[in-house]
Order: structure tokens, then sequence, then C-alpha cells
């Protein structure tokens, strides 16, 4: 189970993957995910990068279901989701899988590198509208030159689904979280 500051964290993700806000997680959710992703650069429907997001969204979906959905209605709630938080330290492969495929998407120039915009259009994909990232990038940034590289972003996002650490720094990843 999800502890009180996971908790607080995960929310806002909820939030984001709560297309519809009805508070239940849906397959039609992911879809909506799955056009947002599609506003990113380099991610246009027909491309291979669509094709490996829309993958991994919709795997998404069918994991969750699989392992969440504990009442057995076809949606996955809050509580839900975090019950599944202590099955993640075992499933860092999945964890590091998906950052990569990110990384990719996130990656517009295709330099091996996430500048801060390029990072502000991720988590503004996946809120899907302006979010206030002001002095994000900085506590983000760990060897401080200016840029994530795959091994910093891999970092922050294990620590992101993964860290019970309040310190840790993936906690900002996806942005503010409720104090």
């Amino acid at each position: 189970m999800a502890s009180a500051f996971q908790e607080r964290k995960l929310k806002g993700m909820f939030a984001a993957f709560d297309a519809d806000g009805d508070g239940f997680l849906r397959e039609d959710d992911f879809r909506a995910l799955v056009d947002r992703w599609s506003r990113l650069p380099g991610v246009d429907p027909g491309t291979e990068s669509h094709a490996r997001m829309e993958t991994l969204l919709m795997g998404w979906w069918a994991a969750l279901l699989e392992n969440g959905d504990a009442n057995g209605d076809g949606t996955v709630d809050m509580d839900e989701l975090l019950s599944l938080v202590g099955k993640l330290p075992t499933m860092t492969g999945d964890v590091t899988a998906t950052a990569e495929l990110l990384f990719e998407a996130v990656d517009a120039d295709g330099d091996g590198r996430i500048t801060p915009e390029e990072h502000r259009r991720l988590v503004e994909t996946w809120n899907g509208r302006p979010v206030d990232l002001t002095g994000i990038f900085d506590l983000l940034d760990l060897n401080g030159d200016g840029h994530l590289d795959r091994e910093e972003f891999s970092t922050l996002w294990r620590q992101f689904w993964i860290s019970d650490d309040p310190a840790a720094p993936g906690n900002w990843l996806c942005g503010r979280f409720p104090a």
C-alpha cells in the first residue's frame, strides 16, 4: 500500500490519467492520453514513435486493469491504483522501459538530452494544460549541465513511481504535487 507521501504525489498523476474527471480510470481515459501524446513533435499518428507510445499507454491500461481492478468493475479508482504502488519496486524493468520510451518521445530534436522546454512539454502533455514549473528543472538536473540525459531521466522516473523518500528529486518530474 502507498504511504501518505506517495498518495499525495500520485493524486496529480491519477488526475492526469483520468481524462474525463469522473474519478475512475477506463480504457477511454488512456485513449485520450494517446491523443494528447500525439501532439508532441515526432509522435504524430502513423509514426513509429506514435505506435510505441500507443502500445505503452494501452499496455499500462491493461496492466492496471489486470492488477488493480480489485472489485472487477472494469475501472480502476484511486484506492485501487494506490494498492499497486507496493508492487512497483518489483517491476523496475517495466518502469525503466517506460522511462526509455518516454525519453525518446520527449527528446524532440533527438540529441539525447531533454531540455527545460522539452520537459515542460512532457508535463503539460501529461496534464493536458499549462503547468507552473518554476524552479523544478533545476531540482531534476542531477549533474547541473542544463539538460536531462537518459540516465538522469531514468533515475528520476524510477524515483517518481517507486520512491517514498520526500527528498528524492524524481518526485518533481511530473510537476508540483499537493503539500
